[in-house]
């Protein structure tokens, strides 16, 4: 997404957005076997965990290895065990919830693949992305980045990868009940953007291609290729689809014969590896048999293992390095540990340590945001991050809907609703009225949807989503 190399890169069910795939049974014709996999992860785990600074931190004050969390996660290792010289009031998580609670955080100019990178990492570490503290809600600060006059994309159009982090980020970073967090039409809009920006080879690009016939002619990457391809089944579309089977092809094409290694723009690597068989992960499609089995008998995963130092644990970056690369070894270890972009937090060993931690409600008189859809239905759907400062512990929708009318990003997302003021059933919202069984409805974080009212109880973190219909 910040593509860690910088001058070369950054309805709908699916049981791979769940977690990662898992490659610990695998068939005769696999080349690594589970015992070297299992090595392979316990050695670089000890790795990236040497990458980790004596106060605690992964990110911040010149480091930025967090995505080392979405790695330890895949391995099945708890972020919050994660600390300096066993210092638990150190440990990895506490740090990092700490950082992304600053007013400073993450920059005075801040991009979308800011916010995105840290939903998917904080929720690896165990940290709701939605109710990081009282005044940080990661998935609202998402919101904010729709593009209104191009919906479906968040952040500027030409620079794809933001689309495609945001599904990654608002697909794949669940509800701590592992449900879908945000609404139907709004990961509908995330597709249907992703597959108009799909090559002619089958793979992505970080750059927009959509109604451009010259641009989409042009050789997809396979980072952004794994990326698209896990965005897309992180959101529900199943590995039948022909999209993802294109993808899947273009990857494949891709193989060398000798080693396993996917052929990329930038040549043979270990992170661009990493990000291909994230994708391939993502899908629950096995990189070790099948389409991703050489000729010669060798895997992406071979390729992966082979270029890792042991017992050191860290990768290389590329087969001719002879010292291992910290962002490598990150993109490899989370690929190789069978995780995706991101995983759901394993329960911790440490005692009293809970698996999840949130802020519990709102703090009266400290500005938060909240992040809210209205959907018309009739294909207008409006995305938004409202600034709000809540009077007590909860809202209402009410309160909400309000602020959304006077402090919303981007602005328009509430024009008008009826009544304006006190409880009672919502009737209309931006002009459109209720209409026999077509009514205003309400759910919150994925739940399901119900007449929406004034006084409706909303909470801190809550993903609120309007929507209009039977």
């Amino acid at each position: 997404m910040d593509r860690h190399r910088t001058a070369r890169r950054l309805v709908l069910t699916a049981p791979a957005a769940l977690g990662a795939f898992v490659l610990t049974v695998l068939p005769a014709s696999a080349t690594s076997t589970p015992a070297q996999i299992a090595t392979s992860k316990t050695n670089g785990v000890a790795y990236l965990k040497s990458l980790q600074a004596a106060d605690g931190s992964y990110a911040g004050a010149g480091l930025s290895h967090e995505w080392a969390f979405s790695a330890f996660a895949a391995t099945g290792t708890a972020v919050v065990d994660v600390a300096p010289g066993g210092d638990t009031t150190k440990n990895a998580r506490t740090v990092y919830r700490n950082l992304l609670s600053t007013p400073g955080w993450p920059s005075a100019a801040p991009v979308v693949t800011d916010y995105e990178r840290a939903v998917l990492n904080a929720y690896a570490a165990g940290i709701d992305p939605a109710r990081v503290s009282a005044s940080r809600n990661l998935i609202a600060h998402v919101y904010g980045y729709w593009q209104s006059a191009e919906p479906g994309y968040f952040g500027p159009s030409a620079n794809f990868n933001g689309t495609v982090f945001a599904a990654l980020a608002l697909g794949g970073a669940r509800t701590q009940a592992g449900g879908a967090r945000v609404p139907a039409a709004l990961t509908t809009s995330l597709v249907t953007r992703i597959r108009a920006n799909q090559h002619v080879d089958g793979g992505w690009t970080f750059a927009k291609a959509e109604g451009d016939p010259t641009a989409l002619a042009k050789p997809s990457d396979i980072d952004m290729t794994g990326a698209a391809l896990a965005a897309l089944c992180v959101s529900g579309v199943p590995t039948t689809d022909t999209d993802v089977v294109q993808a899947k092809n273009f990857l494949k094409s891709k193989l060398v014969n000798g080693s396993g290694a996917f052929n990329s723009l930038y040549g043979v690597n270990s992170s661009s590896n990493g990000w291909a068989v994230a994708g391939l992960n993502a899908c629950g499609i096995n990189p070790q048999t099948g389409d991703f089995l050489t000729a010669l008998g060798k895997t992406p995963i071979d390729f992966l293992i082979a270029n890792q130092y042991n017992p050191g644990g860290g990768f290389k970056y590329q087969p001719s390095d002879t010292t291992p690369s910290a962002y490598s070894s990150i993109d490899a270890l989370r690929a190789v540990a069978g995780g995706g972009f991101t995983s759901a937090p394993p329960v911790p060993v440490t005692p009293g340590a809970p698996r999840w931690v949130a802020q519990p409600s709102f703090t009266a008189g400290t500005g938060t945001r909240l992040a809210l859809s209205v959907d018309d239905g009739a294909g207008n759907l409006k995305v938004c991050s409202v600034s709000f400062t809540p009077t007590g512990a909860t809202a209402t929708l009410g309160e909400v809907l309000d602020a959304a009318g006077a402090g919303a990003t981007p602005a328009g997302c509430v024009t008008g609703v009826v009544p304006a003021s006190g409880g009672g059933a919502v009737t209309s919202v931006n002009g459109k009225a209720n209409s026999g069984s077509n009514t205003w409805k309400v759910g919150v974080d994925g739940s399901a949807s119900a007449g929406a009212d004034r006084s409706r109880v909303i909470n801190v973190g809550d993903t609120v989503a309007l929507r209009w219909g039977a």
